[in-house]
């Protein structure tokens, strides 16, 4: 499998789980500034979407989306509990953690990193975000990660997502909890491969 990525982007939540799960895969860069790969490659004519994560299977098809990518990845080694077995409400509350986090606060950093969107948008985005993590601080009061004491690919995303904090002058400290859980999950040997791969670890 070769993984598409841009350094520190939302494609580090598939890069996590590959190497969560110990699968064999190769990763290639892509400038989203330029949208071209590190060879030069017009990236959109391997993803037409034009952005990352997208996750090229051993069989030629191209799978796009994180949460979609996670939840495939996890299913090929069930036995490494990163996504509850099908037809469980355990999974289901993975595929909500997913959701939430793709819809309320993903796509609220976007709008931060906007350069084209208005300062009253950012500021309601800001809001937004900070209203989230207020929610999640409490969730992670009484456990180590979103469904409990096991570590999933909603906690990979959960990770990803919050690791942008800083970038845009948001500082974790006002929820202990989930400052607590990014700095648990950052100490994780696999999350720390793949950061160091993407050259945002030393």
């Amino acid at each position: 499998m070769k993984l598409y990525f841009s350094p520190g982007a939302c494609s580090l939540s598939p890069h996590i789980v590959l190497c969560e799960l110990a699968l064999p895969h190769s990763l290639e860069k892509v400038n989203l500034k330029t949208h071209t790969t590190a060879d030069g490659v017009d990236y959109y004519t391997i993803n037409p979407k034009g952005y990352v994560p997208a996750l090229r299977l051993d069989d030629g098809q191209l799978l796009t989306e994180g949460p979609a990518i996670v939840q495939y990845l996890a299913d090929r080694k069930p036995e490494a509990h990163l996504l509850p077995p099908p037809g469980t409400v355990e999974r289901a509350r993975v595929h909500e953690w997913l959701t939430f986090i793709g819809t309320e606060i993903h796509k609220n950093f976007s709008a931060l990193f906007g350069p084209d969107v208005s300062a009253d948008w950012k500021s309601a985005a800001r809001k937004a975000i900070e209203s989230r993590f207020d929610f999640i601080d409490k969730t992670l009061a009484d456990r180590d990660y979103l469904t409990g004491s096991q570590f999933t690919v909603a906690d990979a995303y959960l990770f990803t997502i919050a690791g942008w904090a800083p970038h845009v002058e948001i500082d974790l400290a006002r929820w202990p909890a989930l400052a607590a859980f990014h700095k648990r999950v950052a100490a994780r040997p696999a999350v720390q491969e793949a950061m160091r791969a993407e050259g945002v670890l030393k």
